[in-house]
């Protein structure tokens, strides 16, 4: 009984609160890493003029205002730029959050890197799309026809995952990310007994399939997970790019 009682403890779902290693054995940010091979979006997909969402979502952009999110720095109304349906990121006004929390969801976003182009690598047509505040990125950049290391190009779980595929599009043109989040889950002593699962779509190519990072989304350094409630703000970054988005939408998607 005791040494089944062990086996029972050594097979706990709860992981080592300690830096995560290289996903696939890989160093992160490896330039060397064989690029994701190229596949073009089915035509039409998504459609020129924005879909509806469900009649259960929660619409947290409509093509009017953005009184749906508030700066992520201090909490004031959201000062990107609004017009003709869509809005976009103003350098230096720093990222901006929904005002409303979330734990597992599907988001729905379209996006739309600048043309004519400029800058190449990570500073060409950069963004991201957060969960959980600004902790699980799934990454926005034009990578249609630029090189950048494969774990940072677009549709990439950042510097972890590279996509399945680059199913980008030209930039200029409308993209859109339809994504399947699931909130990691931490017991009572704050050790992670689920870890954070992504499976992503990229204008109707699945990139990700049922991910799970080994930890927050970070830039050229390992962390581990640390205890966060399930329900928090998304977030999307200021990476100095003038980005569009439009057409964005979750639905909540609530455990028995």
């Amino acid at each position: 009984m005791r040494i089944a009682a062990l086996l029972l403890i050594a097979a706990s779902p709860a992981f080592a609160q300690t830096p995560p290693p290289d996903p696939e054995g890989i160093p992160q940010h490896d330039l060397n890493r064989p690029p994701p091979r190229v596949v073009m979006p089915v035509a039409g997909v998504p459609a020129a003029v924005p879909g509806l969402p469900p009649s259960d979502a929660v619409v947290l952009f409509d093509g009017k205002d953005l009184s749906a999110w508030k700066s992520q720095k201090d909490g004031s109304p959201a000062a990107w730029k609004v017009e003709n349906g869509y809005f976009e990121v103003v350098k230096g006004k720093g990222a901006i959050e929904t005002r409303q929390s979330f734990a597992d969801v599907q988001l729905h976003i379209e996006w739309m890197t600048p043309t004519p182009p400029t800058g190449e690598s990570q500073g060409r047509g950069n963004s991201g799309v957060f969960f959980a505040g600004s902790r699980y990125e799934v990454q926005v950049l034009d990578s249609y026809e630029s090189k950048t290391y494969p774990d940072g190009q677009a549709g990439s779980l950042y510097g972890q995952f590279p996509p399945l595929v680059n199913a980008s599009r030209p930039p200029g043109e409308w993209q859109a990310y339809d994504i399947a989040y699931e909130a990691p889950r931490f017991d009572a002593a704050g050790a992670v007994t689920k870890r954070a699962r992504l499976t992503v779509f990229h204008n109707g190519v699945l990139v990700q399939h049922a991910r799970e990072l080994i930890g927050p989304t970070t830039n050229k350094v390992r962390t581990p997970y640390s205890a966060h409630p399930e329900a928090l703000p998304m977030s999307l970054q200021d990476h100095g790019n003038p980005i569009r988005f439009r057409n964005v939408w979750v639905r909540e998607l609530k455990r028995p």
